[in-house]
Order: structure tokens, then C-alpha cells, then sequence
């Protein structure tokens, strides 16, 4: 059985690493991509000519002629939760099956906006950025987390365990997700507009479809307190990032931190990045080895239960899997 990893080099030593692909080149012959730069559609259909299985990194499109062109295919499988860059309609005719990972990124990602909030309020990497440049910082009044109150948009896994933590450091939480029961006392359920008017920090964690494209849009960001800060940690479709731009030009709310955003490749926008009052990180939320290996692992378990002949983890539309090894 032969397989395509699409990652480049890079990209596979941050987000798959030396295990599992020693692992994945146990089950099956594996062809790695060894470019510089993410394949286009045309350059998978060629490196994967002879292959049954792909394994697609978050920067190769996955596209409906992928499948069309490449009748051997029977599996495509992402190294993480999110399969939007697989047209999952298109594969699902083509009797192609589609896998995603378990979300290993969990603690990795409610680690980076724990620093987020303390540097958000204390200034840190301001200050930092001016001693650097061999001036002296402006001293100036921080926020403490503790008695302040935090509101998180959308209440899935990372919010769960977010959550009691900032309970745990003394913040009043509250929490808007109209999908989603909240069953922790220390937790107070508001809807949305509610939650914008009484929040000193507003994290974003709802997922990303297109019922929340641009949740986050001028109307949203006027409900504010003008000494709020926002944090994207979710994906930039859900921000109105010209909306956002505009807040933080104009002073009207305190400012921002992103590790997500609509450039390429889920990055901040350079526009936004750029701002003063933002804190930016190039989409690192689950760039750690425990993070990065859990995900990969999976994959690995996939291809496993396929070599097996069995019905892999994961599975995203297993009724439509005809292309059977």
C-alpha cells in the first residue's frame, strides 16, 4: 500500500515528527513531498499517481479534480481537526473516504491565551520590544486577571478546560454558545450581546462554519467596554478583521491578541499584526511536540486499521466510502 505525506520538510518536522512517520513507514510505502512550498492541486495529482492513501497538511487543497483524477485513491486523512481544505462533498461522490484527528492541541492552546491575558494586561512583550531597541520602556498601570471578568465565545474543548483555570485564578467567567449546555456553577451562561457589554476580555473560541463567518463584526465590537481586550484564538473567518482594524485604530477598545487570522495559512493579517495594540503569534497554538505528535499519531492509527481492513478512527463520511481497499 503506498502513501502520500503532502507536508514539506518543514512543515513535517513542526507538525508530524520523526516517530510517526518512522511509525507511518512501517505500514506502508510512503512518498514524501520534499519542496519547499505547499502542492497545488496539479502537484498532488502527480505525486500521488500511484497512491491508495493521503495524508494532507492544512496548506494543500484538497480539491474536488483531486479525486476525479486519481481513481486509485481511497482515503485522505488530515493530521488534525480541521478538513476544510478537503472538499469532503466532492471526495464523499467520488466514494473517497475522509478522516480527521483528535484534538491532541487542547492544553497546548489554552497555555498560549493564559499568555495571552497576562500579556495583554501587563504589557509584557512591549516592554520587551522597546528594551531591545535599547530604549526605556513607559511604566505603566497592568490589569490583574483575578476580580476581572472574561467572556468566551463558544464553549467546545479548549473552552472546558480554559475555562476552570481562569475560574481557579479568581475571574468572573462567562460563556455564550447557544449549542452548548454549561452545567459548571462557577460559569455564567449570557447570550452574546450580553456577554461583549460586561467583559474586561472577550476570547473567541466558537468554531468556524458558515453560520459564524464574521461573528465578530462592527455591531459586535461597538458592544465592547472601551477598556476590553479581544483574543482570536479560533480562525480569522470568524472576525471582520476591517471592523476590528478600525476599533483598535480609533482607541475604542483596549486592544487585541491573535493567533489566527485570514492571511495564508490561517496566519494574522500582517494588517492587523502590525497595530500597536495587538499581540500577534503566527499560528502556534498547537505548535508543541506533545500537541503536534498526538495528531500525527492518529493518522498513524488510521492507516493502521486500513491496512487492517478496518474501519479507521476519525471516519468524517463513512457512509459515503465506496473506494474500499
Amino acid at each position: 500500500m503506498k502513501l502520500l505525506l503532502s507536508h514539506t520538510p518543514l512543515a513535517r518536522r513542526n507538525y508530524y515528527g520523526a516517530r510517526a512517520l518512522a511509525q507511518l513507514q512501517e505500514l506502508v510505502e510512503v512518498t514524501l513531498h520534499e519542496g519547499d512550498g505547499p502542492l497545488d492541486p496539479a502537484g498532488v495529482i502527480a505525486a500521488a499517481r500511484d497512491a491508495d492513501l493521503i495524508i494532507a497538511d492544512r496548506s494543500t487543497p484538497m480539491p474536488g479534480e483531486i479525486f476525479a483524477a486519481l481513481p486509485g485513491l481511497k482515503a485522505v486523512m488530515r493530521s488534525a481537526v480541521d478538513i476544510r481544505n478537503i472538499d469532503v462533498a466532492a471526495a464523499s461522490a467520488a466514494g473517497v473516504l475522509v478522516t480527521h484527528a483528535e484534538p491532541g492541541f487542547v492544553k497546548s492552546v489554552v497555555e498560549l491565551a493564559l499568555g495571552f491575558l497576562v500579556d495583554l494586561s501587563r504589557g509584557m512583550s512591549r516592554a520587551a520590544a522597546v528594551y531591545h531597541e535599547g530604549r526605556k520602556p513607559e511604566i505603566r498601570v497592568g490589569r490583574q486577571l483575578s476580580g476581572s471578568t472574561v467572556g468566551i465565545i463558544g464553549y467546545g474543548r479548549i473552552s472546558r478546560d480554559l475555562a476552570p483555570l481562569l475560574a481557579a485564578m479568581g475571574m468572573t467567567v462567562l460563556v455564550s454558545d447557544p449549542y452548548a449546555q454549561v452545567d459548571d456553577q462557577r460559569f455564567i451562561k449570557l447570550p452574546m450581546d450580553d456577554l461583549l457589554a460586561r467583559a474586561d476580555y472577550v476570547i473567541c473560541l466558537a468554531i468556524a462554519n458558515e453560520e459564524t463567518e464574521n461573528l465578530l463584526d462592527a455591531a459586535a465590537f461597538a458592544r465592547m467596554k472601551p477598556d476590553a481586550f479581544f483574543i482570536n484564538m479560533s480562525r480569522g473567518n470568524l472576525v471582520d478583521e476591517a471592523a476590528l482594524a478600525k476599533v483598535l485604530a480609533e482607541g475604542r477598545i483596549a486592544g487585541a491578541a491573535m493567533d489566527v487570522g485570514r492571511a495564508p495559512d490561517q496566519m494574522p493579517s500582517p494588517e492587523l499584526a502590525r497595530l500597536p495594540n495587538v499581540i500577534a503569534t503566527p499560528h502556534i497554538g498547537g505548535l508543541t511536540p506533545p500537541a503536534s505528535e498526538s495528531q500525527a499519531m492518529d493518522t498513524v492509527r488510521q492507516v493502521e486499521a486500513l491496512v487492517k481492513g478496518e474501519v479507521p478512527p476519525g471516519a468524517a463520511n463513512l457512509d459515503r466510502w465506496t473506494r474500499r481497499l
